[in-house]
């Protein structure tokens, strides 16, 4: 009997370890999840500004044409 309840707690004490030990890794992975999706949204939002500046552009060279047709 007492040797059953030393083996269990043995197995106890692996699963206890095992288990912290993929915390561990889930908490890494989520973290560089994070890290992942804050970079690809700085990369969305430099593209859309990239994309507003060349509307903008695009905008005020059609209004200089205009200008130039009109004199």
């Amino acid at each position: 009997m007492k040797r059953i309840a030393q083996l269990s707690l043995a197995i106890a004490i692996a699963l206890a370890v095992s288990t912290c030990g993929d915390k561990k890794d889930a908490a890494e992975k989520q973290a560089e999840a994070q890290k992942a999706i804050q970079e690809g949204m700085q990369k969305e939002r430099s593209m859309m500004e990239g994309m507003q500046k060349g509307v903008e552009s695009v905008e005020k060279k059609a209004a200089e044409q205009k200008e130039e047709t009109k004199k």
